[in-house]
C-alpha cells in the first residue's frame, strides 16, 4: 500500500503538504477507501489520523465526514461535510448531510437542506439519493403523502438497476404508511424484492448506533460550527471537531506534533493504531511529490 494507490484526483490537494506528510496522509486516505465498507470503525481511525496531519485539505475532511457517517457519528459527519463545503464549495454530499440530520432526530432540517438552491446543482445520481432521504424524512414527520410524492417525479421514476430497487423499497415504505400494503407488496415484487417484516427502508437508513447525540441541537444552525482546522502546515495536529465548538476555522491554530486529537489517551492510542497500519517511510513507497 502506497501513495500511488490513491486516486489521482485526490493527490492534487495534498500538494500543499510536505512530501513526507502528503505520503502519510495519502496512505491513510487509501486505507479509508479500502476499509469503509468492510471495517468502517478502522476506516474512521485512519480518517482521524489524516485530519490531525492535514485538517485544511478538503479531501481529508471529506474522508473524515464519510467515515464518521458510516460509523453513526452523525453530528461529527455533519460538521466535517459542512467544512468540505466551505473549503471547496461543493455540495455533492448534500444527501449524506440530510441523512445525518435524520439520524440526529431532525427530519425537518433534512427537508430544509433538500430545498437549498445547491440541490439543483447536484448530479442526477446525487439528486436521486437526496430524494430517497427526503422521502424518509417525510415519513419521520408522519407525512406519508409527501414521502410518496417526492418519489413520483420523472427523474426518480427513471432510475435503473440497483437504484430502481432502492426507490421501490422507499416507495413501499411510503405506501405501507398510507395503509396501501397491497400496492407496497406489488412495488417490491416488480423488482424481485422479498418483503421483510419491518417497513422497507432506503439504504441510508442503516442500523447504525448514534454515538454523538449529546451534541447541541442548535449546532447545525450556523455554518461556522464546522471548525476546519489549521493543518496545512504539514504536521500541525488538528482537532477533530468532536467538541461542537463554534469557532471559525480561520481563528484556530494548529497544535504541536505531540498534541492528541481530543486530549485523551484513547485518541492517542487510536491515532497510533492507524499510524502503525500505514507505517512510516516504507521501502518502495512512491514519494508524494513525484506523483502527477
Amino acid at each position: 500500500m502506497s501513495f500511488s494507490d490513491l486516486d489521482r484526483a485526490a493527490r492534487g490537494p495534498l500538494r500543499t503538504l510536505s512530501k513526507e506528510n502528503a505520503t502519510q496522509v495519502g496512505r491513510h486516505l487509501v486505507m479509508v477507501g479500502r476499509l469503509l465498507d468492510s471495517d468502517p470503525e478502522l476506516a474512521y481511525l485512519h480518517a482521524h489520523a489524516a485530519v490531525t496531519r492535514a485538517g485544511r485539505v478538503d479531501v481529508v475532511r471529506e474522508a473524515a465526514g464519510l467515515a464518521a457517517y458510516r460509523t453513526g457519528r452523525y453530528a461529527e459527519a455533519l460538521r466535517e461535510l459542512r467544512t468540505v463545503r466551505r473549503l471547496n464549495g461543493s455540495s455533492e454530499h448534500l444527501a449524506v448531510m440530510a441523512d445525518c440530520e435524520r439520524g440526529l432526530g431532525r427530519p425537518e432540517r433534512a427537508v430544509s437542506l433538500a430545498q437549498e438552491p445547491e440541490a439543483n446543482t447536484l448530479t442526477p445520481a446525487a439528486r436521486l439519493e437526496l430524494a430517497m432521504v427526503v422521502s424518509g424524512a417525510r415519513l419521520d414527520l408522519d407525512q406519508p403523502e409527501a414521502a410518496l410524492a417526492v418519489l413520483d417525479t420523472a427523474e426518480v421514476r427513471a432510475a435503473k438497476g440497483e437504484e430502481a430497487a432502492r426507490v421501490a423499497e422507499a416507495r413501499a415504505a411510503a405506501l405501507t404508511a398510507l395503509g396501501r400494503a397491497d400496492e407496497a407488496a406489488a412495488e417490491l415484487a416488480r423488482h424481485g424484492i422479498v418483503e421483510h417484516d419491518d417497513d422497507a427502508q432506503d439504504d441510508f437508513d442503516d442500523d447504525i448506533v448514534v454515538f454523538d447525540l449529546e451534541d447541541d441541537d442548535d449546532e447545525s444552525d450556523d455554518e461556522s460550527d464546522d471548525g476546519a482546522q489549521d493543518g496545512s502546515d504539514d504536521r500541525g495536529g488538528d482537532d477533530f471537531d468532536e467538541d461542537g465548538s463554534d469557532e471559525d476555522d480561520d481563528s484556530i491554530v494548529g497544535h504541536s506534533d505531540g498534541d492528541s486529537v481530543d486530549g485523551g489517551a484513547d485518541a492517542v492510542e487510536a491515532q497510533g493504531r492507524a499510524e502503525d497500519a500505514v507505517g512510516v517511510d516504507e521501502a518502495g513507497d512512491v514519494d508524494a511529490g513525484d506523483e502527477e
